[in-house]
């Protein structure tokens, strides 16, 4: 099994040591080195998967496809990409495509970014590669996939979204600003693709445990295993639910949360002690 950089795209990876079925899954993932995508692209592996994997640490994403190819995926080709580059992603997507058809794909790369106690403006250079990574990332990774599934009427794409998205909360505004984006963007899109014969999902998980999740400092309700996550997210995606949130007590606080005067939940939001680390993550020049 081998990495390979976004260029050029078009060449197969040598971790592809299956020889295609065509009756399995042809699943592209984002940010499948670690986290809910990792835990995701195992859940498919263990039903043999043909599989598409991009992440940025050549050596995670390496060990990923391992994983995977071990559990039973079909095929595991790997790409070193960052979703920022936008020229790259389509050379990717389309390569994906053109050697078959993908039946799922899901936009999930995703960092964050916040307050820290007593910080009052988040970096702005951070919160800059935050949206190019988060929001614009997703654009990358989504939309060269749009017109082949569109032209054959068959396709899921999954955004994953977070309950950042559904309220803002004082101490993320830029993640929460970002997240909600996504949100608007993936509803919109659903409505505009199902006559086209392609699903769209929208992901919105609570809190889960993530290495991201881990440098957070602050209570977290309801949280689940990357395991538990991929499992609710893959069952969602075959029932081509629209809207995947989980834990679902959550969901609705956060939706209730919004019907209610922005000043009491403000208040009440702000009593709690939250430690949100700073992106390592800065603006492109």
């Amino acid at each position: 099994m081998g990495i390979k950089d976004d260029m050029p795209a078009g060449s197969p990876s040598t971790a592809d040591l299956a020889p295609q079925g065509g009756n399995t899954a042809r699943v592209l993932i984002t940010g499948a080195s670690s986290g809910i995508g990792r835990a995701l692209a195992l859940a498919y592996a263990r039903e043999g998967a043909s599989l598409v994997l991009l992440g940025r640490d050549a050596e995670r994403l390496g060990a990923a496809a391992n994983a995977c190819l071990a559990a039973g995926a079909e095929e595991a080709e790997t790409y070193v990409a960052d979703v920022r580059d936008r020229e790259a992603m389509a050379r990717i997507i389309e390569a994906a495509q053109e050697k078959r058809p993908l039946d799922i794909l899901v936009a999930n790369a995703g960092v964050s970014t916040g307050l820290s106690p007593g910080q009052i403006v988040e970096t702005p250079e951070a919160v800059r590669a935050m949206f190019a990574i988060n929001v614009a990332g997703v654009f990358n990774t989504v939309e060269p996939a749009i017109a082949p599934m569109c032209a054959r009427k068959s396709g899921r794409i999954a955004i994953v979204g977070s309950m950042a998205g559904v309220r803002s909360l004082p101490y993320s505004p830029a993640y929460c600003a970002a997240k909600a984006a996504t949100h608007m963007w993936a509803d919109s899109l659903r409505g505009a693709l199902a006559p086209h014969g392609v699903s769209v999902s929208l992901i919105v998980p609570g809190f889960v445990k993530t290495p991201m999740t881990a440098a957070l400092k602050a209570w977290q309700p309801g949280a689940v295993s990357d395991q538990r996550a991929a499992l609710i997210i893959k069952r969602g995606l075959e029932r081509r639910r629209p809207v995947i949130a989980f834990p679902l007590f959550i969901y609705a606080a956060m939706r209730f949360f919004a019907l209610l005067p922005p000043a009491v939940v403000d208040g009440v939001m702000r009593r709690f002690h939250v430690d949100v680390p700073e992106t390592p993550e800065r603006e492109l020049s």
